[in-house]
């Protein structure tokens, strides 16, 4: 026999299934985000991930030759913090819309909030409807 709940409780889990499926497309999308600087006269093309790694390292001409070492390191430091701070506005991005309240991008990508518990394993619901999951139908709720 069906109760008064159970349309309420299928679209709840529903509702539930959905912002999972959401969460798992947006935690792909983040961790395919890449950027790419470039430094003046193409002197070096840094490219990082999500997190900031960085994936590849190019010379694509031949002006790193002419540079002192100093040099040279202080254009790989710039391109590498460039090249983080742009793929970090990519994902501040993806996540712009979906991050609950006390949640920012730094906290996900330094580790501090792990990407499951952004989510509860339960999903939301009244306590009537919760009562009834828990005990099973036990009469009208009005009486």
């Amino acid at each position: 026999m069906s109760s008064p709940y159970d349309q309420q409780i299928e679209d709840l889990l529903e509702q539930y299934r959905r912002q999972r499926e959401e969460a798992v497309e947006t935690r792909q999308r983040v961790n395919g985000t890449t950027s790419t600087a470039t430094a003046p006269r193409q002197a070096v093309k840094i490219t990082v991930g999500a997190q900031g790694e960085v994936t590849a390292i190019e010379f694509p001409t031949g002006a790193y030759r002419r540079m002192a070492p100093k040099e040279l390191a202080d254009v790989l430091l710039t391109t590498i913090r460039q090249a983080r701070s742009e793929a970090l506005e990519g994902v501040a991005a993806v996540l712009a819309e979906g991050l609950p309240p006390g949640v920012t991008v730094p906290d996900l990508l330094q580790g501090r909030v792990d990407p499951g518990a952004v989510l509860p394993e339960e999903p939301a619901m009244p306590d009537s409807v919760r009562d009834y999951v828990d005990h099973g139908f036990q009469g009208d709720p009005h009486e």
